[in-house]
């Protein structure tokens, strides 16, 4: 009996091996930089980080007069002032809570939005909530000062933060949760804000209110407009618990 030697498996050339994991590396780490490529998200936090930090090397006086000076108040605002809609938006404080907690939750919610929606959305998103909600809130609180509603001396307060924009990315996010979903979203954050105002009737919280109102509005011509979204992976999911923590924080807070 002759036993004949099974036939080897055909041998892949170094070569062939080199190809196969040059073609598939370079796809890879594409796939990879573009998930963690989120240069809004980047360049605002660390902005947000810097000045955090700052404020701390300056006198209780000086960072008053700073942050006065950023102020959306009615003041500036009557008096030309508007590059202060802007200026605001960089100032959340300073000390350590600012630096190790309020900024890293506000990079969360920050980071799902571009993820799902791309940086030139986001920061469409985030303007229309920070200034559309600015600018509401100062003209109802122009009519309430000449109606002699409230004192003259709200026009000098102190106005700055991110809690406008982020209000309205958390909105907007109502175009990725699941559809069976969106209603429970926008229901549960509508009631939060709502009842801030209720709870606390300051006009920061009618700011909440209002700019979660546009975000979701953003969010619901973003969903017309848009294909079936893919559903939400683990870190996404986790990135939208986070960011609800720091929003439940602004409206609480």
């Amino acid at each position: 009996m002759v036993i004949q030697a099974a036939p080897a498996a055909p041998a892949v050339s170094a070569n062939r091996r080199s190809r196969i994991f040059t073609s598939k590396s370079p796809r890879s780490l594409r796939r990879v930089l573009s998930a963690v490529w989120l240069p809004a998200t980047y360049s605002y936090v660390g902005l947000l980080s810097a000045i955090a930090v700052a404020l701390t090397m300056v006198s209780a006086k000086s960072e008053t007069r700073i942050v006065l000076h950023a102020s959306t108040n009615l003041h500036n605002l009557t008096t030309g002032r508007f590059g202060t809609l802007f200026s605001s938006a960089f100032l959340v404080g300073e000390g350590a809570a600012t630096v190790f907690v309020i900024v890293p939750l506000l990079a969360c919610l920050l980071a799902l939005a571009e993820r799902r929606f791309g940086t030139v959305k986001l920061l469409h998103t985030f303007l229309v909530g920070h200034i559309g909600a600015t600018v509401l809130v100062a003209v109802g609180l122009w009519i309430a000062v000449e109606s002699q509603l409230v004192p003259n001396s709200i026009t000098m307060v102190e106005d700055v933060g991110v809690s406008y924009g982020a209000m309205a990315v958390v909105g907007a996010l109502v175009a990725v949760v699941p559809a069976h979903r969106r209603f429970v979203w926008a229901a549960s954050w509508l009631t939060l804000a709502l009842g801030g105002v209720v709870c606390w009737h300051t006009f920061t919280n009618v700011g909440h209110f209002l700019a979660l109102c546009l975000g979701l509005g953003i969010g619901r011509l973003m969903i017309r407009r848009q294909a079936t979204p893919h559903p939400l992976n683990w870190p996404e999911t986790l990135l939208l618990a986070v960011g609800s923590v720091f929003a439940c924080l602004m409206l609480l807070g």
